[in-house]
């Protein structure tokens, strides 16, 4: 995808700010099985979480067990031109269904995305939102919102970026392919800061049509240490 498709307004107040040293290390992920847990136990400060995704980490609370870091093997992401968008996306995008921001409603977004049917149960516990809203405020975490033209907040995700990557952990959407909308704003951003990639962490059916492919986890954090080395400002 290299035309732009969607409106986008930047509102990132500054750089990130920097962390105290994390208390915890995280483990070589390639000593582990591929369903990806490496380890459990820890916190979630700023600096753990940070850590973690520069570890090739990420926190995945489940029902039994709130503090749980995965890294799975195969590793799914999104190329800076890789998105692919239908026919049909692109004429709702360019009638200005949505305009998108970045940055204007962290928590809403987050708490959004915490919002799940009861028989799916939501892995974004009080606990996690709380280290993320954190994050968001030392400009490491970081949402990108898609708005009705009437002023409605319609959909949105949120993540972390460090250095060139972007981990993406969640998206939601209000209405109609308002979620696919923050993620053309989002790629279209990450083209603008010249990322090296977006980490999206598992493919789902509708992140592959749109573009998300696996890569082995070896590969993913040889590219994942070499993003590191950029100091990318989303200001």
């Amino acid at each position: 995808m290299s035309e732009r498709l969607i409106a986008l307004d930047v509102l990132t107040r500054g750089p990130a700010q920097p962390l105290p040293p994390s208390r915890y290390r995280f483990p070589d992920p390639t000593k582990f099985p591929a369903e990806g847990l490496v380890a459990a136990g820890g916190d979630f400060a700023p600096a753990t979480i940070v850590e973690a995704y520069r570890a090739g980490t990420f926190p995945w609370p489940h029902p039994s067990a709130e503090l749980l870091w995965f890294s799975p093997d195969p590793r799914s992401v999104i190329e800076p031109d890789g998105l692919h968008v239908s026919r049909r996306l692109a004429r709702t995008l360019r009638q200005g269904r949505f305009r998108a921001t970045v940055d204007a409603a962290f928590e809403r977004v987050i708490r959004a995305c915490a919002v799940r049917p009861e028989d799916e149960g939501s892995w974004i516990t009080e606990r996690l939102i709380r280290g993320y809203l954190e994050l968001h405020d030392l400009g490491w975490a970081h949402s990108v919102e898609t708005w009705t033209p009437d002023g409605e907040l319609a959909g949105g995700l949120y993540g972390v970026a460090v250095g060139a990557m972007f981990g993406a952990e969640s998206m939601f959407h209000h209405a109609t392919d308002a979620s696919k909308a923050a993620m053309v704003a989002m790629m279209q951003h990450a083209r603008d800061l010249g990322l090296a990639f977006v980490d999206i962490q598992v493919i789902t059916p509708h992140t592959a049509s749109m573009g998300a492919h696996e890569i082995p986890r070896a590969e993913y954090l040889q590219r994942l240490h070499k993003a590191l080395t950029h100091d990318v400002r989303w200001a």
